[in-house]
């Protein structure tokens, strides 16, 4: 059985009642398979699943998609209840902001500011602030969050480290269509040849890492063979942490494009050799 608060007097009664260890998946709803992978890795490893559904206003911009951003609540709540979900919290914007505009909010920092931070200014300090919050509330043993938006699963562990938070960060594989398209609950929006066009993205990602034992040169060559025609607001090799690259060892290709008004990112990663 699936149980549904709106409040936080409501989910720190339902919080209270759940023995054990707590897995916690925050999302804005318009769930898919990325999302489901997400409550299975929960269900496996906890005796409880937690999930949230709050479309963040914090962590869009002026001219981005709040308004349009799909809100399918029924539907969620059938993908919820068939992972097994124990508790899904499902607030308002009033109950989670009850003052409008917090008047005090985290700071993603300097690594907040380059790739996504660079074209979505501000974005991780709503991201960080509303998954503070969510953290404290839920007070979760493990939170899952997806490799996908990958610039945001690090700068969750960074945030959850620096504060010295009681709760074990999780991080779950893309999950992609067979053809390789990265699900996203963004992907809706594209026409059947804006998708076709997305699929760049994945083979760029795909050509880079075929091209690592040749050096980081090689990978961002490779890669951007792939996105000729493309409208790329970024792409970039970095080491696992977003930092400059390592000669070799371990790293990570990330890109992010636009297919007419839909934006995608995307990541992989990679072994680099030195040449």
């Amino acid at each position: 059985m699936t149980d549904i608060v709106t409040t936080r007097a409501e989910l720190t009664a339902a919080r209270d009642a759940l023995p054990g260890r707590v897995g916690v998946v925050m999302t804005m709803g318009a769930l898919h398979d990325g999302h489901a992978a997400l409550l299975r890795a929960a269900r496996a490893e906890c005796d409880h699943v937690l999930a949230t559904i709050f479309v963040n206003p914090l962590q869009f911009g002026p001219n981005e998609d709040f308004d349009r951003y799909p809100r399918t609540v029924e539907a969620d709540l059938a993908v919820l209840r068939e992972c097994g979900t124990d508790l899904v919290f499902l607030p308002s914007v009033e109950e989670m902001y009850p003052t409008g505009e917090p008047r005090v909010t985290v700071s993603a920092g300097p690594l907040g500011t380059v790739l996504e931070g660079a074209h979505r200014p501000g974005h991780f300090d709503g991201v960080l602030t509303v998954v503070l919050k969510l953290l404290n509330l839920t007070r979760p043993t493990v939170a899952y969050f997806g490799e996908k938006d990958y610039q945001q699963l690090t700068l969750i562990k960074a945030m959850v480290a620096e504060f010295n938070l009681p709760t074990t960060i999780r991080a779950v594989p893309t999950v992609r269509e067979p053809d390789g398209l990265a699900l996203s609950s963004r992907n809706r929006y594209l026409s059947a040849e804006e998708r076709r066009a997305a699929l760049a993205l994945s083979r760029a990602l795909r050509a880079g890492a075929g091209a690592a034992p040749h050096g980081p040169d090689e990978v961002l060559a490779a890669a951007r063979r792939e996105l000729d025609g493309i409208e790329v607001d970024y792409l970039a090799l970095t080491d696992p942490d977003l930092g400059p690259p390592p000669p070799s060892g371990p790293a990570r290709l990330l890109v992010a494009a636009r297919f007419g008004s839909t934006r995608l990112i995307d990541n992989t990663a990679l072994i680099l050799r030195e040449t």
